[in-house]
């Protein structure tokens, strides 16, 4: 419920990625506000994945994304990755 805060993006990204790293944010951020079925948040991942190839990149984004929103990215790929089958749904930190 906290939409006070910008994505962490990347101006040389192109449109598209944009749009894939927006989408990413955007399903953590249900995760953690109303659920999300894990299937449905790991697709959004892999996706993510095409344009953060870099395991460093993504655990940069992630934490910035975690210092201004408080929902980890790590916590919630590893809970999908848990139980791919079930209804992710994160608690707050």
């Amino acid at each position: 419920m906290q939409d006070n805060y910008n994505y962490p993006l990347d101006i040389e990204w192109t449109q598209p990625e944009m749009l894939v790293v927006m989408a990413m944010w955007q399903a953590l951020e249900d995760t953690y506000e109303k659920g999300l079925p894990a299937a449905q948040f790991l697709t959004v991942y892999q996706e993510f994945k095409t344009v953060i190839k870099s395991i460093g990149e993504e655990r940069k984004l992630g934490r910035d994304f975690e210092e201004v929103s408080g929902y980890s990215l790590y916590r919630a790929v590893q809970a999908a990755k848990a139980a791919p089958d079930k209804m992710l749904k994160m608690k707050g930190a």
